[in-house]
């Protein structure tokens, strides 16, 4: 299996960070891709196979920590790139909701 879970949504409250700009701030970080679930359950293969994918956007993927589970925003074309070259592991901008005190906002 390549992710902890396969998701459809996002769990957890608004965070406000929605451009690339607002996410720069976040520096990126190491994170394995058995501890992810994404928040989306299709992948766009024309972004999977696109050679300037990340020409537009950010070229790490986004990754939300809330209540100690790791959830894939944005970035699923990458993540399974990375898996599809037999790595594990993949650099990404983890947001700590937890850290923020974002738990007790939950849905």
């Amino acid at each position: 299996m390549i992710f902890k879970s396969v998701g459809e949504g996002r769990p957890y409250p608004d965070h406000g960070l929605v451009t690339t700009r607002d996410w720069a701030g976040t520096p990126p970080r190491q994170v394995r891709l058995e501890d992810l679930t994404t928040t989306k359950a299709t992948l766009d293969l024309t972004a999977l196979l696109a050679e300037d994918s990340t020409f537009y956007g950010d070229l790490f993927p986004h990754v939300v920590l809330f209540k100690g589970e790791y959830y894939l925003e944005d970035g699923l074309h990458r993540a399974v790139r990375t898996a599809l070259h037999h790595r594990s592991i993949m650099h990404a901008r983890v947001l700590d909701l937890d850290a923020r005190g974002g738990a007790s906002g939950a849905r």
